[in-house]
């Protein structure tokens, strides 16, 4: 269970006015290390729509509303629905507030202070309130008010220039990692001030924008381009741009990503494909020559690799030098390592038993963290109203009103 005594984070409260992909993925890691993640969440209106916008991303649906795509990132999370736009919301809401450690959103960067969600509008309640902002662009400039999303940022970052064959259109990443990745940055921020305020007493307010996220992934390349002018590009076979060999490889019935990226792995691969004579060839001796000679070399080890299919490949090589397989996503996930690992569980879900889930890549005592199906719209709305003192017939009014 989330709230299991031997997690890291039992005990901590975290309320999230969070939806979609990238504030919902951050929490998540908390969530299944033992916070108690309540999800924030719009109600329906005459029956009608209501929740995280997640809920209804289709194609696969468990109950109309209750979409795969959503479990995807709510796993171990509670459900509160509650209309902050009214009085009465906002009233449950800085209750709750007093109860809490964190306050997260990842709302656009005009919205927290509209509704309440700053450092600076519930310290009052809570001094040592921490409260995390993440949005497309930041809060505090020009363009706090604008929308954005994963795709535009790897548009806007240089992801796609550098992604893709080289002569052919600029290519997003396949998944929306500027999401991804902004989240777990969001995680790391909102946890280094709780440390903070619980020394302190004093919270504050913690802030990351997809914009930033995706520059700061630019790292290596951008301290290039800044300090020297030198401007990376996309390398043919998705090669690294400095060793080789290190990118794509043809093989008789697919591809193979080999990355000899020390000297010593460049003759481990030549001893154990039968081609011993390519350590010594003057062409390939050093990592510069090596580079220098790249599409020659990317030749010669193609007419090699491409007599064989790719599992004689890998058998020769794995475990003895960076190597894999180029799959496809279903062989991706149908790889057997992943259930030996434990990265692939099975939660009930109302509306399906045995829903096959991916757990947290986190293990604590060499586990992996528990996983539990991500809650209805609505489902703990009442039981922590009850805990706050309203009791039924203030419920089912506020559920009257619209207010929940």
């Amino acid at each position: 269970m989330s709230d299991s005594p031997s997690l890291p984070l039992a005990g901590y409260r975290i309320l999230s006015v969070e939806q979609y992909g990238a504030g919902p993925y951050g929490t998540l890691f908390l969530a299944q290390l033992g916070a108690e993640v309540i999800k924030i969440e719009p109600p329906a209106r005459d029956g009608v729509g209501g929740g995280d916008t997640a809920r209804a991303v289709g194609p696969h649906f468990l109950r109309k509303g209750e979409s795969l795509y959503f479990q995807t990132f709510n796993y171990n999370k509670k459900s509160l629905t509650l209309d902050l736009g009214t009085d009465e919301g906002q009233e449950i809401f800085r209750k709750l507030a007093a109860t809490a450690h964190v306050v997260a959103n990842n709302a656009r960067g005009d919205i927290p202070g509209k509704l309440g969600l700053t450092y600076e509008a519930l310290k009052d309640v809570n001094p040592a309130l921490v409260c995390v902002h993440l949005s497309a662009y930041g809060r505090d400039n020009p363009r706090a008010k604008w929308p954005g999303y994963d795709y535009l940022m790897q548009a806007e970052a240089g992801f796609l220039s550098l992604t893709g064959e080289p002569d052919s259109p600029p290519a997003r990443f396949g998944l929306s990692m500027v999401d991804f990745m902004t989240g777990t940055m969001m995680s790391v921020g909102l946890l280094a001030a709780l440390l903070d305020a619980e020394r302190s007493g004093r919270g504050r307010d913690v802030d990351v924008d997809l914009l930033s996220a995706a520059v700061h992934q630019t790292s290596y390349p951008a301290i290039w381009y800044m300090n020297e002018g030198d401007i990376t590009t996309r390398v043919a076979r998705s090669a690294h741009p400095s060793v080789t060999p290190s990118q794509l490889f043809r093989t008789k019935n697919g591809w193979i990503f080999v990355m000899a990226q020390l000297p010593k792995f460049w003759t481990i691969l030549c001893e154990r494909i039968g081609h011993a004579e390519l350590a010594a060839d003057p062409r390939f001796v050093t990592p510069a020559d090596r580079l220098a000679n790249r599409d020659t070399l990317t030749e010669v080890l193609d007419e090699i690799l491409s007599t064989r299919p790719t599992r004689h490949w890998l058998d020769l090589l794995e475990g003895h030098m960076p190597v894999a397989a180029v799959n496809s996503l279903d062989e991706a996930l149908d790889n057997p390592f992943l259930r030996e690992t434990g990265m692939i569980q099975t939660v009930d879900h109302p509306d399906r038993k045995g829903l096959k889930v991916l757990t947290s890549p986190i293990k604590v005592d060499g586990r992996r963290l528990p996983v539990q199906a991500a809650p209805l719209l609505g489902e703990n709305t009442e039981s922590l109203l009850k805990e706050l003192g309203y009791d039924d017939a203030a419920c089912a009014r506020l559920k009257s009103d619209g207010v929940i």
